[in-house]
């Protein structure tokens, strides 16, 4: 029986989504076990106690939501040393808990994005990590209540700090997983589930028409140009249909569609292991060959 090795998200990276964040990677690891996998699961604590020598040689893949920077280095290395694959890539979680180098890439990778400036007030946000808590993202209402803000968070120690201009119009989750054809949406206006109430600041949603094909591409474009399969964001959709991403994560809680997830999540990691197994039996077929000629 092949197994799978799964990490749960220290609370700390799961403001007011410790319950959600942990039902979502049981609902996959309960998908796993019934498609056949044995599915050992731990917590990024006790992750942080082992070395790569702990993860037994018999493991196919590891899942994990894990964000701890030696979380990331230890998966890494794992998956450098036997080549197999962990969803989602310490690379592209990296990544994701810098919000930076995320905006960057994203930009570079033609992702519509908002504005550095605007007319309609600005959000300031914590640049070199992810978000903990509610005082890690702040909204100012003009540029004398962003400098206010900004001397704040400098003052609780967060020195990078990104700026963006607030867009009017529908805020939008989406949730997907890269190459299975999963995605979601939902309007959190509708159902009232807020991570913080930040997300109230557009109000209740007009529901305006624009392209699901248009916002599925971009976040494709954006989960293969981050290096993460299994993501979730937010957009504003603005009155002309027109829309622009705000936030990208790795791995959501995909509270209001766990069930199908679990199952698109335990696709693509079927996936990367077929990829690794056709990967290794080339290599090998090619180093065959050019032995024997």
């Amino acid at each position: 029986m092949r197994k799978i090795f799964a990490v749960y998200r220290a609370e700390r990276f799961s403001p007011n989504s410790i319950e959600k964040d942990a039902a979502v990677l049981r609902c996959v690891c309960d998908e796993l076990t019934q498609r056949g996998y044995s599915v050992e699961a731990v917590s990024e604590g006790e992750l942080g106690r082992m070395t790569v020598a702990g993860i037994s040689d018999d493991v196919s893949c590891c899942i994990s939501m894990g964000r701890e920077k030696s979380t990331l280095f230890l998966l890494g290395k794992w998956a450098y040393n036997t080549g197999k694959a962990v969803v989602n890539a310490s690379a592209g979680v990296a990544l994701c808990c810098n919000r930076r180098k995320v905006t960057e890439t994203l930009s570079r990778a033609g992702i519509p994005l908002p504005a550095e400036h605007g007319s309609h007030g600005y959000w300031a946000k914590r640049a070199d990590g992810v978000a903990e808590g509610a005082c890690d993202v702040q909204f100012a209402a003009n540029l004398s209540e962003l400098d206010a803000v900004i001397h704040g968070m400098r003052g609780r120690g967060v020195d990078d700090i990104i700026v963006s201009a607030h867009v009017p119009g529908d805020l939008v989750k989406f949730y997907g997983v890269r190459s299975t054809g999963f995605f979601h949406i939902c309007y959190p206006g509708d159902d009232g589930q807020w991570k913080f109430d930040d997300e109230r600041r557009n109000g209740r949603p007009h529901h305006y028409a624009f392209s699901m094909d248009g916002l599925r591409s971009a976040a494709e474009r954006a989960s293969a140009a981050v290096g993460v399969d299994v993501y979730g964001g937010d957009c504003i959709v603005r009155a002309d249909g027109s829309f622009c991403i705000i936030d990208f994560n790795d791995w959501p809680s995909f509270s209001r569609c766990r069930e199908d997830a679990a199952v698109a999540i335990a696709d693509i990691v079927e996936m990367r292991m077929a990829e690794r197994v056709m990967y290794f039996k080339t290599n090998l077929e090619t180093s065959k060959l050019m032995v024997n000629t």
